[in-house]
């Protein structure tokens, strides 16, 4: 028997059809049609898909050994990294479901994720076992802790000791195509971060709209540069399982234009996503030292991107498709998409519905809105997340009429593009990164020096928008700093959520229940200032570190 022939047995056997159309299935796929062509890169190491797959599958067959089975929750605390895909490959081919949390959380946000989503298991790695430790203190430390590379902690397992266990026992396990693959926390706009529950089919509807827009071709690379626990991170991977094309993964930290062109390079990468700051570092380091660039398609988003920073794109990639998508974590996630070729003549616009999503513009009584005029956007579809974990009443109040309510107030023009003209939830988005004021608030409520707080968006050019606060001091208090505030800041919030800068004043009142929805953050599309009243002799901006 050849090995096609071989391949096509397996991939009718029993074992791989129980899998049903999941990524899991697509990997197995490649594995068995194309085993020794490249699927991940991660810095000078790049691994198969039959060494993805079979590390996958040692992983699944260590977690069930350990009891792990369907539906249990198996959180990943890394860093971008090969093992972060193993991991949720593992973990969701016996049915359990991955849950990436944002590595920069502190210990106390960190302890309630691992408390609200039940976690049996953590996954993580050296750097981060200290705060990983202290969460799991705060949280009882119940859970089991798996690490990729050394520890210094007896109890905890090694991840690379587990994928070299014998997989032979591996169950079988039937996993429906609308059980839950991925819990994805989304900040809440009470304070309390929601998981966002996202399915199989979501994922796979997902991949479908990816590759229907890029068009991937056999022999593609894409780069992966967003954070791996962010949902354009898993996007981006769910194509590259269903697609097989291999993926660069870029390492986090600090963004270096030039390293990333120089990987871009050398890597020989076809597709791109970053945020407009980093296209903007891009095209100017590109510029001052041009690369030979495989690329054919680049994509922004996280944040609008100005004309500048367009006109940069267009004239420093000439030939390359670009776009921008818009959408959100509960639509797994990309809803709308915006073409390079659009982009300047409709400045600010969010783009088209993609076909996948069925939308509707509304107002509160669920009436269509006439074009031109402002509403809510609505949505269904096969990428829509399954409900928020263990908040029924949260996920009621969000599939409200039988539609998944976005937060996004929006106007279509008379050519179709859509345009965000506010937002119903009090949120800002920093450098891609979704800030709720509510939950920076009652941090803010916390401290002793404060007695009522509000938190609003300021314009940057840099970031988009960074967060600025108000704040009423207790009585007594004459004197507060954001140095005075940032040991509370760091022990509840994590760092990119903090306050740039901050204004107090003894008579500044907060909007009645400012605590859960304060009208100030209500518009974060410009530059704003506070709506309560204050003494300019009272009153003063902190000093604050720069964006």
């Amino acid at each position: 028997m050849t090995a096609i022939a071989e391949a096509i047995t397996d991939l009718t056997s029993e074992p791989y059809r129980s899998r049903r159309n999941h990524w899991n299935n697509q990997v197995c796929r490649h594995a068995l049609m194309t085993p020794a062509e490249p699927a991940i890169t991660y810095l000078d190491e790049t691994r198969t898909w039959k060494q993805i797959e079979d590390r996958s599958r040692a992983f699944a067959a260590a977690l069930s050994r350990r009891g792990v089975g369907f539906g249990d929750r198996v959180m990943m605390a890394l860093l971008n990294r090969t093992e972060y895909a193993e991991a949720i490959l593992g973990a969701t081919l016996i049915g359990a479901i991955a849950v990436p949390v944002n590595i920069r959380m502190s210990p106390a946000e960190l302890a309630y994720l691992m408390t609200d989503s039940g976690a049996a298991v953590v996954v993580t790695e050296t750097a981060l076992t200290g705060v990983v430790d202290a969460a799991r203190a705060l949280d009882g430390g119940t859970n089991t802790v798996i690490v990729v590379g050394e520890s210094d902690t007896p109890e905890h397992l090694s991840f690379e000791d587990l994928v070299a266990e014998d997989p032979s026992d591996l169950p079988l396990v039937d996993v429906p195509e609308d059980a839950v693959a991925i819990i994805m926390y989304t900040s809440g706009t009470t304070g309390r971060p929601k998981g966002a529950m996202l399915t199989h089919q979501n994922f796979q509807s997902q991949a479908v709209t990816s590759i229907s827009t890029t068009n991937p071709r056999t022999g593609d690379v894409a780069s992966i540069v967003p954070p791996m626990f962010h949902i354009a991170g898993l996007a981006t991977f769910a194509m590259v399982f269903y697609r097989g094309i291999r993926a660069v993964i870029h390492p986090l930290g600090s963004f270096d234009p030039d390293a990333m062109l120089d990987t871009l390079e050398r890597e020989g990468s076809t597709s791109v996503f970053m945020v407009p700051a980093q296209w903007q570092a891009v095209c100017a380091a590109q510029r001052a030292r041009p690369r030979e660039l495989r690329l054919r398609h680049l994509s922004w988003g996280g944040a609008p991107a100005s004309d500048t920073v367009l006109d940069a794109i267009n004239e420093t990639f000439p030939g390359v498709l670009n776009m921008t998508s818009f959408g959100q974590t509960e639509m797994s996630p990309v809803t709308c998409i915006l073409e390079g070729k659009d982009a300047l003549r409709k400045i600010g616009s969010i783009g088209k519905v993609v076909p996948a999503v069925t939308a509707r513009i509304v107002d509160p009584l669920m009436n269509d809105v006439a074009p031109g005029e402002v509403g809510e956007i609505v949505y269904r579809g096969p990428t829509l997340m399954k409900g928020y974990w263990n908040k029924p009443e949260e996920t009621a109040e969000a599939f409200r009429g039988g539609w998944f309510h976005s937060g996004d107030l929006v106007r279509q023009d008379e050519d179709g593009f859509l345009f965000v003209v506010d937002r119903a939830k009090d949120m800002v988005i920093s450098g891609g990164e979704n800030i709720y004021c509510a939950e920076v608030e009652n941090v803010l409520y916390g401290h002793p020096s404060v007695a009522e707080a509000a938190v609003i968006g300021r314009a940057d050019q840099k970031w988009g928008e960074v967060p600025v606060a108000v704040v009423v001091l207790a009585e007594g208090v004459g004197n507060l700093t954001l140095a005075q505030l940032e040991p509370h800041l760091n022990e509840h919030l994590a760092r990119f959520k903090h306050p740039k800068t901050s204004s107090s004043s003894a008579n500044c009142r907060a909007t009645p229940g400012a605590r859960s929805r304060n009208p100030c953050c209500a518009s974060a599309s410009a530059a704003r200032t506070p709506v309560c009243p204050t003494d300019p002799a009272k009153s003063r901006e902190l000093p604050g570190e720069s964006a």
